[in-house]
């Protein structure tokens, strides 16, 4: 038995470590036989399969948008506001103040002016207005991406969208095809539920599409209107650290297939997803989450998430690694979305990271809060624009939610 590579890397004799080049070692690695419609990518020349096998190179990120609302408001004017409601309820305001100032979030944008929020008293009218607001958001974040990488709406072969925060048959993607004029047979994959992790577990899953097909192009947009799902009688500490540290906002990634690539001269090229892994910790559905109630999405949220994430993240990240023969030095650029400062410090604690090694993650949270979803891709955003990244750096995004889970992305320039 023999197997197929393809023609550059025949030709070109890549090593190991050739960045984007996937060498069959880890289960994670994408390798396997060429997808159907994939055959004029590999130039039959044979191997035996005791050697590792090579495969096409792996999905390369395009580029990112971001779209924000244009109503903003810094924490101390959302503080009073909210002192202002909770006071007729006798909360203890002084506890209010002490939650919002401990996650550190300077002030974040919202879907709507403060002024509209309080006639938002059932789900639908909330969710009517999730429904508005997030196909302006997320045709904007869509828009910009494929501005950025060269390309048009009628380019797309794969769309991706999640969310948590609202709802809608047909779902969001469907509305931002008709809204940008993408073709009819782009392939839809719409995801509820992940929250906070589902903007690194889509990256994820997109890369495996392009894998299979890598001649196409996939866009992800992610769209989170927390802001629209504030329980304005829920007095628990969850649901006042929730009004404090979540915030609104969209991202979209635009993606091409390894066989694709980047045209000559193309500017702000990302980097290539070179393996991903999924991590699920059995039973822990009761740490974060929604409970959905009369009056909407219910949040869920554990104080024993920062312990958690001690307890798992560093044998997560470890074994990932050194199924690709790598470590946590050859590391340079780390990724993590904006969960709060304990879960960026457990983070940092776990991964023995230096000095640093999260700074835009601590920026973003500080500028626009947990965007949830998105959270993570606007860090990848702010990272791709800092110019930080070099030809054959490593990078690791990752991001944890609802399930309890983790999700883990390899990223080479």
């Amino acid at each position: 038995m023999k197997v197929r590579v393809p023609r550059e890397l025949a030709s070109a004799g890549s090593g190991p470590s050739a960045p984007g080049v996937i060498r069959g070692k880890g289960r994670d690695s994408g390798g396997g036989a060429a997808p159907p419609g994939a055959l004029d990518y590999f130039d039959g020349v044979d191997r035996e399969p005791s050697s590792p096998v090579e495969t096409a190179p792996a999905p390369l990120v395009r580029a990112v948008g971001r779209a924000l609302p244009p109503h903003y408001a810094d924490q101390e004017t959302i503080l009073a506001v909210l002192r202002s409601h909770w006071a007729e309820k006798h909360f203890n305001l002084s506890r209010l103040d002490e939650l919002h100032r401990a996650v550190k979030v300077g002030g974040r944008h919202l879907a709507l002016p403060l002024s509209e929020y309080p006639a938002l008293d059932t789900f639908q009218k909330s969710n009517d207005a999730w429904i508005r607001a997030a196909g302006h958001l997320g045709a904007e974040a869509v828009g910009r991406a494929l501005d950025q990488a060269g390309l048009t709406p009628r380019d797309v072969d794969h769309l991706f969208f999640v969310t948590v925060t609202g709802l809608s048959t047909p779902s969001l993607d469907a509305k931002l095809m008709n809204r940008l004029g993408m073709r009819a047979d782009v392939k839809r994959v719409p995801i509820f539920g992940l929250g906070c992790v589902a903007g690194a577990a889509g990256l994820a899953r997109l890369s495996d599409v392009l894998r299979a097909f890598p001649g196409g192009v996939g866009v992800l947009v992610s769209v989170e209107l927390c802001s629209l799902t504030l329980q304005r009688n829920d007095l628990s500490v969850a649901n006042v650290i929730a009004s404090g540290i979540f915030g609104d906002g969209a991202a979209a990634v635009v993606m091409v297939g390894g066989a694709r690539g980047c045209p000559d001269g193309a500017a702000g090229a990302g980097p290539r997803v070179v393996a991903t892994r999924s991590s699920f910790y059995p039973d822990t559905e009761w740490v974060m989450g929604w409970d959905i109630v009369d009056s909407g999405f219910k949040v869920v949220l554990s104080a024993k998430v920062p312990e958690i994430t001690r307890g798992h993240i560093a044998r997560d990240v470890d074994g990932f690694l050194a199924d690709h023969g790598l470590a946590r030095r050859d590391v340079r650029h780390w990724i993590a979305h904006t969960g709060g400062p304990k879960v960026l410090e457990a983070f940092e604690g776990a991964l023995e990271l230096p000095r640093g090694a999260l700074d835009l993650s601590w920026r973003s949270l500080e500028a626009v809060g947990n965007l949830s979803s998105a959270s993570v891709l606007f860090v990848l955003a702010d990272l791709l624009e800092s110019g930080r990244a070099r030809p054959g750096d490593r990078g690791l995004l990752v991001a944890m939610g609802p399930g309890f889970c983790a999700e883990l992305v390899l990223l080479q320039w």
